[in-house]
């Protein structure tokens, strides 16, 4: 039987793999289909070469994500988000293929884990400020905010509790973060106007704001960040490959902090992924080593990747 990489389909390649015939052969043609593939998603030949070192060693890479923006579309209230069937299935076809898959979010832990859907993964809460590993009941607690959980919320309390009493800012209690949201106000540049001058204080107050999409969060000094969270998840084992995705600013710290891990040495691969919009940052796109267009391109990356 005369076979080639051209002649098969990615679906005759797994059968064939399934039924233990073609070895070398099936499993190289497989991982062609899927470089293939994610390259015509990507919009060019270079995307599925950028790829490619997560498939060499499966098990040693992990595929990060980001939530919001990144595999559920952005909505006007955080409570209304939600994580499509095709994300969903995506994200479970990886585990046991990759050795690890994990969320980063700046939802707390256990809400990130409600909203995707899945106990299988890990998942980084609060920008990194908390943990939740698979088949953990409670999230871990940045060791660094012992003292300091409510240093945020205690702000706010302080300043009339309704920041942003009369420019239409809805707070959003994260326990340790709050933030405040402006995203369908009357008036968003009113809003986001007094979400500056609330940012000023608080920095005064000795808390760290931090910008996203139509939000300002207001979190204790010193912890967390989505560069912490790729490191606490990629310090759980010996991991030699990575790629994240991530569509705002928060997310530009979890690329600094993969493209340092590559340069140290600590990882022989390092993959960013941009998932652009209109709204979002234009940095995503330069920072990014693949960039793709909205969840539906992320997406499609993580269900060719599962293969």
């Amino acid at each position: 039987m005369n076979l080639t990489l051209a002649s098969l389909t990615q679906d005759q390649i797994c059968t064939l793999a399934a039924l233990g015939f073609g070895g070398t052969l099936a499993r190289s043609a497989l991982k062609v289909a899927i470089l293939d593939a994610m390259s015509a998603i990507a919009g060019g030949a270079g995307g599925g070469a950028v790829l490619a070192p997560l498939l060499d060693e499966p098990a040693r890479a992990a595929v990060l994500t980001d939530i919001d923006g990144t595999l559920a579309p952005i909505v006007e209230r955080p409570d209304d988000a939600a994580v499509p069937a095709p994300a969903r299935a995506a994200l479970e076809r990886l585990i046991g293929v990759f050795g690890l898959v994990g969320c980063v979010s700046g939802r707390r832990a256990a809400e990130a884990r409600r909203l995707v859907g899945i106990d299988g993964i890990a998942y980084a809460g609060n920008h990194g400020l908390e943990l939740l590993l698979p088949g953990e009941s409670e999230p871990q607690l940045d060791p660094s905010l012992l003292g300091r959980e409510r240093q945020a919320a205690d702000f706010l309390a302080d300043h009339g509790g309704e920041a942003g009493a009369g420019a239409d800012l809805r707070v959003e209690d994260k326990g340790p973060i709050q933030a405040l949201h402006w995203r369908g106000a009357a008036d968003e540049k009113a809003a986001e106007a007094r979400a500056h001058e609330i940012a000023a204080e608080a920095g005064r107050a000795g808390l760290e704001p931090h910008w996203g999409r139509k939000v300002l969060e207001l979190r204790p000094v010193g912890g967390g960040g989505k560069d912490s969270a790729v490191s606490a998840l990629l310090g759980t084992d010996g991991y030699a490959t990575a790629v994240y995705a991530g569509d705002d600013r928060t997310d530009l710290d979890a690329f600094r902090r993969l493209r340092y891990l590559h340069e140290s040495g600590e990882l022989d691969a390092a993959v960013c992924v941009g998932v652009t919009s209109a709204e979002g940052p234009r940095e995503i796109a330069e920072e990014a080593d693949l960039e793709v267009e909205g969840p539906d391109g992320w997406v499609r990356i993580l269900e060719s990747l599962a293969g």
